[in-house]
C-alpha cells in the first residue's frame, strides 16, 4: 500500500518532513499574528534541531523524505507545472493574482524543480520581480517589506495540510486563509507523484465547506479514529469526514471518537493535549480533564452516521474502545500546574511516538521527559529551543506514511 497508517504507536517505517526554509527569515513583526507565529525563529538553529530531529529517526529506522522533493518530483512535466503555479497564485490573494503575468515570469526563470517549489514556499517579495513603478497605484504605495507571494512559515508542521487514515488519507481545509496554499501541495503529490498516484482513496478535501486539520486527527487503533472538535477543526467536519470513511467498504475504522476541547490557541489541537506513547499509555495536559466531552460516531445504515454522546470519563472511554485492562493517563509537568501549564504551552503532551514505548520529544519539557521515563517509557530528546517557537512538536513535524502493521 502506498499509505499505510493504522496505529499512533506502531513502528515507524517512513515519514514526511519539510525542513524549515527562508519562508522563517520573511516573518517581522507586524505580520506574526496574520501568519500564525508568536515570535521569529532563529532559521540556521532551527534548520540544525530539525536536522537533528531527521538524524534520531533515521538512527531508528525510519525512512525520512521532505515535502519539497516529492513535490518538485511531481512538477517535472512542463504542462503540470504551469497548472500548478496558476493555481497556487490564485490561491495566493489579491495581490499575488494582481501581479500574476509578472509572478510566472519569475518563475519560468527558475529551471530546477526543487528551487522552485522552496520559492513558492518562502514567498516572493516586490524587488524580487520586475520593476513596475509608475505602472499601478498599488506599486507606489507597496514597499521593500511587502510580498507580492506571501512565505508560508507554518510548512514545518507537515502533520496539518492532511492525514494518513488507514491506507487513506484526509486533504484538509485549513482553519487560517494562511494555510490554505499548504494543501496544495499535498494534493499534486498524493494525484501526481508515482508513488502516490491513483494509489490512495481520498476521505476528505479542501472542496468542503468546513475546517479540518491533522494535528486533530489521531489513529487510535486500525478500528478507532479519535478527532478533536477545537479551535481549527468543526463538527460539521467530522460528520463529513465520518460518512466517507464508513462509506469505503476496505476502510476497517468502524468508530470515530469526536473529542471536544477548549476553542483556545494553547490547546490548538487535540494532540496538543494528548499523545499515544504505548499500547496502554497516553500524556495527556490535565486542563482538559474536567471538561472534555466526548461522542462516538458509528455506522448506521447506507450512508448515515449515528452520533451519541459518551458520557464517560476518558480513561474508561480508551478502555473500552481499545479492548484494554487497565489505560495510564500521564500528566504533562505531573503535578505541578506551572510546569503543566509551561510545559504543555511548549508542546510536552506533543510526543512522536516511533514505537509502542518510544518517543520523541521536546529537550525542553525535562519534567514532562522524566515521567514518561519513569513510567517506562523511552524518551529520544531533541533539541527545541527556535522549532518550538512555531507553537508545535514533534507529532506537528511529521507526517507518517507508513507504520509496521
Amino acid at each position: 500500500m502506498a499509505i499505510s497508517v493504522k496505529s499512533e504507536i506502531l513502528p515507524l517505517k517512513k515519514v514526511m518532513l519539510q525542513r524549515p526554509g527562508r519562508e522563517l527569515e520573511h516573518l517581522i513583526p507586524g505580520e506574526l499574528e496574520r501568519l500564525l507565529f508568536d515570535d521569529i525563529p532563529f532559521l540556521q538553529v532551527a534548520q540544525q534541531e530539525h536536522d537533528r530531529f531527521a538524524e534520531v529517526l533515521r538512527e531508528n529506522g525510519v525512512e525520512v523524505v521532505y515535502l519539497d522533493e516529492l513535490v518538485a518530483q511531481t512538477l517535472t512535466d512542463k504542462a503540470l507545472r504551469k497548472q500548478f503555479l496558476n493555481e497556487f497564485i490564485d490561491a495566493s490573494g489579491c495581490v499575488a493574482q494582481n501581479y500574476k503575468k509578472a509572478l510566472l515570469r519569475y518563475f519560468d526563470g527558475i529551471e530546477d524543480e526543487k528551487e522552485l517549489v522552496r520559492k513558492t514556499m518562502a514567498g516572493v517579495s516586490f524587488p524580487e520581480i520586475e520593476d513596475r513603478r509608475g505602472s499601478s497605484l498599488s506599486s507606489y504605495l507597496h514597499n521593500n517589506t511587502h510580498f507580492v507571494l506571501d512565505p508560508i512559515p507554518n510548512l514545518y508542521f507537515t502533520r496539518d495540510p492532511f492525514a494518513c487514515v488507514g491506507n487513506g488519507v484526509t486533504l484538509h481545509r485549513m482553519f487560517s486563509v494562511t494555510r490554505n496554499r499548504e494543501t496544495i501541495y499535498g494534493r499534486y503529490m498524493l494525484q501526481n507523484h508515482p508513488d502516490y498516484q491513483d494509489k490512495v482513496p481520498l476521505y476528505y478535501t479542501p472542496n468542503e465547506p468546513f475546517n479540518l486539520e491533522g494535528g486533530d486527527v489521531l489513529n487510535l487503533s486500525a478500528e478507532v479514529l479519535a478527532v478533536g472538535i477545537s479551535q481549527r477543526t468543526m463538527p460539521e467536519a467530522i460528520e463529513r469526514l465520518a460518512e466517507n470513511i464508513f462509506a469505503d467498504e476496505n476502510a476497517t475504522i468502524r468508530t470515530i471518537l469526536a473529542m471536544d476541547i477548549p476553542s483556545m490557541r494553547a490547546f490548538m489541537h487535540l494532540d496538543t493535549v494528548i499523545t499515544m506513547v504505548d499500547y496502554d499509555k497516553f500524556v495527556i495536559h490535565p486542563a482538559i480533564l474536567d471538561t472534555l466531552r466526548i461522542f462516538e460516531l458509528a455506522p448506521k445504515g447506507k450512508g448515515k452516521v449515528r452520533v451519541r454522546e459518551l458520557r464517560k470519563p476518558l480513561e474508561a472511554v480508551l478502555k473500552e474502545y481499545l479492548h484494554l485492562d487497565e489505560v495510564t493517563l500521564i500528566r504533562c509537568g505531573g503535578l505541578d500546574m506551572i510546569a503543566s501549564q509551561r510545559e504543555q504551552w511548549n508542546d510536552g503532551s506533543n510526543t512522536l511516538c516511533i514505537a509502542p514505548g518510544k518517543v520523541i520529544a521536546y529537550d525542553r519539557n525535562y519534567v514532562t521527559n522524566q515521567i514518561l521515563e519513569d513510567y517506562g517509557i523511552s524518551v529520544l530528546k531533541i533539541p527545541s529551543s527556535e522549532l518550538s517557537r512555531g507553537r508545535g512538536g514533534p507529532r506537528c513535524m511529521s507526517m507518517p506514511l507508513e507504520r509496521k502493521e
